[in-house]
């Protein structure tokens, strides 16, 4: 992957970590019962705008292999708007391995050992009752070792976007190169306001690689970036869960997935077309329009690629 390399090293002392406001607090919890008798329609104007650029065919597939992880069971209606059944749903931290011919890397690296001290203490009372994973979550050196896959065999990680629960395990794979989406990591970054959970830390002294999504529309997507020149991993914008997530799209022996990051938390979310719960997804999207303008773009192409969520990848 060609793009700006550099190395992070920001102090993570010196900044404060974000916290919600009391007004958005309320909205979340005042709007996560509304939300299950009213959910938000979806916008038939925006889906029909929408133009469909095609899939581009690749002649290399890649393996992509899911880490093992617990499973923590939550209730649907606190998932998505306006859904009952079923009662509750699977959550989990995962994380994904691509091998690719010229490269084998890591999505959404997951966990670091001891999570909760490390970086789940730092999130505000209000999000850990929602987002803590059990106790007995699977670290990422963990769950490289459970897959038979060694840690010194990873040539980069790539996460979708920086979020505790995607980024916390780098903190335990020291010197592991990162590349990520320029936007993203100058939001990160920008001021003293940091994103909760140690994400900072988590890129502190390693290389980093900044890259741009400059490449053509791809189906619903208005721009691209093909990571290998192949076509066999092709990164795609899915703002609004934060301001610059990515979703990459692989090219598999069983046909073409699309890895959504938190674009969406679950396939109900796909399958029954409705919005997250506003409580934690008040709490957690940095733009909650954009991200319902997001998912509408996922929704339109979910019968041409399987859209794995990360934190449901549904057995893929």
């Amino acid at each position: 992957m060609t793009g700006t390399s550099g190395r992070a090293s920001t102090s993570a002392d010196a900044v404060e970590v974000a916290r919600p406001s009391l007004v958005t607090c309320c909205q979340a919890l005042v709007g996560l019962p509304v939300g299950v008798v009213r959910p938000r329609r979806p916008d038939s104007r925006f889906l029909a705008s929408l133009t469909d650029h095609g899939l581009p065919t690749s002649a290399t597939t890649v393996d992509v292999i899911t880490l093992p992880q617990r499973t923590r069971m939550v209730p649907t209606p606190g998932v998505a708007e306006g859904v009952w059944r079923p009662v509750r749903s699977p959550n989990r931290v995962n994380a994904f391995v691509i091998r690719h011919p010229q490269a084998t890397f890591v999505v959404d690296p997951g966990v670091c050992v001891d999570v909760h001290s490390r970086a789940v203490a730092e999130l505000p009372w209000i999000l850990r009752v929602a987002v803590s994973p059990p106790r007995d979550v699977v670290d990422i050196r963990r769950a490289l070792d459970l897959a038979g896959i060694d840690a010194t065999d990873l040539d980069f990680a790539l996460p979708t976007h920086l979020h505790w629960d995607h980024v916390a395990g780098l903190l335990d794979l020291p010197a592991l190169p990162v590349h990520l989406h320029r936007p993203e990591y100058t939001w990160m970054m920008q001021d003293r306001i940091a994103p909760q959970g140690g994400v900072r830390p988590s890129l502190l002294d390693r290389p980093v690689t900044l890259y741009d999504l400059d490449g053509p529309p791809i189906l619903t997507f208005p721009r691209s970036r093909d990571v290998f020149g192949d076509r066999s991993v092709i990164l795609v914008p899915l703002p609004g869960h934060t301001p610059a997530s990515i979703g990459l799209l692989v090219q598999t022996t069983s046909g073409p997935m699309l890895l959504a990051g938190d674009a969406v938390w679950s396939h109900v979310q796909i399958d029954r077309f409705r919005q997250k719960a506003s409580y934690p997804g008040l709490l957690a999207d940095a733009d909650r329009a954009v991200a319902w303008e997001t998912q509408h773009r996922l929704y339109a192409v979910r019968e041409r690629v399987t859209i794995v969520p990360s934190h449901d990848h549904g057995g893929h």
